[in-house]
């Protein structure tokens, strides 16, 4: 029998009068020989079948979609192609749990990967704004099912991704909460005395973000040059706490501190000399904000102490990242360049900073109008 061409078909009636077309190809995955039949009412429908199946195959896309579920390829997807990535192990388990929670339960989850079309994500977009989700969790959401579903295009088990062709979802990015210079200097007299004290006014002056103040460690600080270098962040997942490395190159940074930062931490040294004199046994990591027994801090209780401190100066609506967000304002309000407040905060693009720190208080605006019109005034008439 002579060997047929990859792509060729036949169309026959079979006995119940209904029409096959039969599709010989070869697997573009393991080179086996295989063959595929479709079926209709007529001759016509059988060849379209057909037809589209070849097309596929031109495209480098499997013959057919695979029967498997959402929920299934989600998990699989997990397992292989985000586990042997380089994403931090704060992002793994954030998509994981993004999976487990939206993206396996039904209907979605258990609709195979073939039957998926824009419109039922759609439907999930809508669905989790009925839950009450903020935005940028659907948003988040929706970037994980397509990252997913362009997996499953790449392994050839499906021809396109269903939400490549969906709008994702958009958020209006807000102004960040900050305080005025007043409001952070009586917050941090109400931490004065506390043990984190200097771990809250390091962030106040050099925007650090926690993490990045929680992994610092001594020898990443030089207090002859005054200057300390961003390396790691510290968080917790699953229960434990995990130093990594920053998320992108730009959180990697050098930061020069100012002379009352140093005398600060140079005094905070001393003060951890001796309560690891008084301690039997002391975790040896060289941490810069550490328990009593050298562990690093919790993020948790990090926030418990900003919390009290902020309600003890009178303050609501604030977290640990107020005080970063505070001093980006108090650059930009200075007359700092937007790309050296950039660099200072690690962003990965100047366009995030003018986004987030698009406001400027009314004195500032107001000084800026008067500059202007001062320096235009006309000369006084004889």
């Amino acid at each position: 029998m002579a060997k047929r061409s990859n792509g060729e078909g036949s169309v026959r009636r079979r006995p119940n009068g209904t029409w096959e077309a039969r599709l010989y190809y070869e697997d573009p995955r393991t080179g086996v020989r295989k063959r595929r039949s479709f079926y209709g009412q007529t001759a016509a429908e059988a060849r379209r079948q057909m037809r589209e199946a070849r097309e596929r195959l031109a495209a480098g896309a499997p013959v057919a979609d695979s029967v498997m579920t959402m929920q299934e390829w989600c998990w699989r997807w997990l397992e292989t192609t985000v586990a042997a990535s380089s994403r931090r192990p704060a992002t793994r388990v954030l998509y994981e749990s993004l999976v487990r929670s939206h993206l396996s339960l039904p209907p979605l989850g258990q609709m195979m990967l073939g039957r998926v079309r824009p419109s039922d994500i759609e439907a999930l977009v809508l669905r989790l704004r009925a839950r009450g989700l903020a935005e940028s969790t659907v948003q988040r959401i929706f970037i994980v099912l397509r990252m997913a579903l362009e997996g499953a295009v790449r392994d050839g088990l499906i021809a396109r991704n269903p939400a490549a062709l969906v709008r994702p979802p958009r958020i209006e990015r807000t102004e960040a909460r900050h305080l005025s210079v007043e409001e952070v200097s009586a917050l941090l007299e109400c931490a004065r005395g506390t043990r984190y004290y200097s771990l809250l006014r390091l962030i106040a002056t050099t925007g650090l973000r926690k993490g990045e103040a929680l992994a610092l460690t001594w020898d990443a600080v030089d207090l002859d040059r005054g200057e300390l270098q961003v390396r790691a962040t510290l968080t917790r997942i699953e229960g434990e706490l995990v130093v990594s490395a920053p998320k992108t190159a730009q959180s990697r940074r050098v930061l020069p501190l100012a002379p009352a930062e140093v005398e600060m931490l140079a005094a905070h040294r001393e003060q951890q000399a001796v309560e690891l004199s008084r301690v039997g046994e002391w975790q040896q990591d060289g941490f810069v904000f550490t328990t009593e027994t050298g562990e690093p801090m919790d993020p948790r209780n990090v926030l418990r102490a900003m919390t009290t401190a902020a309600a003890n100066a009178g303050l609501s609506d604030v977290n640990v990242h107020t005080l970063r967000h505070s001093a980006a304002t108090a650059w930009l309000e200075a007359g700092v360049n937007v790309k050296a407040v950039s660099a200072l905060l690690g962003h990965a693009d100047i366009r995030i900073t003018a986004d987030v720190y698009g406001h400027v208080s009314e004195a500032v605006s107001r000084a800026a109008m008067v500059g202007l019109s001062d320096s235009l005034r006309e000369p006084p008439r004889d």
